[in-house]
């Protein structure tokens, strides 16, 4: 069955998106970062946890960013083959969503026109877009806000087929041990192996929007998950690069098919405000129906987050 959907239905949604990502921390990275505070044995480490989740809860009390590089938007899109998107532009509307949600929430703008030239575009835009083609009548959108503190630690590495399994985890373990206290720790390590290089890099992005906790389908990834975790831990730049026990709150891997004569893993670390949200946008006998996956937060539904913008919209505009 074909069900149509008005372009401007993304707009909106990515829009409440960006500024919904950049405000409250997903419920994933919030119980990870309670956990890790419990399990803290340092002192000084368990310290600067709380005061991590301070900030956070006085960002959704005070609609302020839980960082200020509120990042580049990645923005990944999931169309079901049985949707016709109609009223214009995809690639425009979702463009128009981020330039809305970052104007309208007072976000700062952090993105360039020209990697050289260095102009700044004054709206965020544009997005870093992925697209995939799947099953179905429905739109599953991924918006991750990605700062660049961590970005910029990130590693891509061409490794033989004879470096097997381990020289894969000294990649990943040189990747976090490198990124020291740039990433912000404690981070979110997400691994791409395999596909070629950019297929590898584009996994391992995508690795850190899976909920944190859960682990790979395939046995010995998820083994290898958590022995990298436990490894991560052994790193000297823990909560903070402040000392403590904790430098990773997840190590996320994604892998594909590749060539018999390559072996590519790539490492995208972020910090501890690994921001992604979901919504999958249904078509509907009344109009469009949305499934928020990430949940809510401090008992604050939808509607309080909008209103609490809405009032904060009309202070600064008045």
């Amino acid at each position: 069955m074909i069900r149509t959907i008005n372009i401007k239905e993304i707009t909106t949604n990515i829009k409440e998106m960006c500024i919904e990502a950049n405000h409250f921390l997903s419920e994933d990275m919030e119980r990870a970062m309670k956990q890790a505070e419990k399990a803290e044995q340092s002192p000084l480490g368990k310290q600067i946890l709380e005061q991590l989740e301070e900030n956070l809860q006085i960002a959704a009390d005070d609609m302020i960013p839980i960082c200020q590089d509120t990042g580049m938007a990645v923005i990944f899109l999931e169309i079901g083959q049985d949707v016709h998107l109609q009223g214009g532009s995809l690639e425009d509307a979702v463009n128009e969503g981020v330039r809305q949600g970052y104007v309208e929430g007072f976000l700062r703008k952090s993105v360039v026109k020209d990697p050289l030239i260095r102009e700044n575009t004054k709206d965020n835009t544009p997005a870093v877009i992925h697209y995939k083609i799947v099953e179905g009548s429905q739109v599953k959108i991924k918006v991750a806000p990605k700062g660049f503190g961590s970005e910029n630690m990130s590693r891509v590495f061409m490794l033989k087929p004879a470096d097997g399994i381990e020289g894969v985890k000294e990649a990943v373990l040189t990747a976090v041990k490198e990124a020291g206290p740039n990433a912000c720790p404690p981070m979110v390590v997400g691994v791409g192996i395999g596909g070629t290089f950019e297929k590898c890099a584009l996994m391992a992005k995508e690795a850190l929007t899976r909920e944190v906790g859960t682990h790979s389908d395939i046995q010995y990834v998820k083994e290898m998950e958590k022995e990298l975790l436990a490894k991560d831990q052994q790193s000297w730049n823990r909560t903070g690069s402040l000392g403590g026990t904790t430098t990773a709150l997840a190590v996320n891997i994604n892998t594909y098919p590749t060539h018999i004569a390559g072996l590519p893993v790539a490492i995208n670390i972020c910090c501890h405000v690994n921001r992604h949200i979901v919504r999958v946008i249904i078509g509907g006998h009344y109009g469009k129906i949305y499934k928020s996956t990430t949940g809510k937060r401090n008992r604050k539904n939808t509607a309080c987050r909008r209103l609490c913008i809405y009032h904060r919209n009309n202070l600064y505009s008045t």
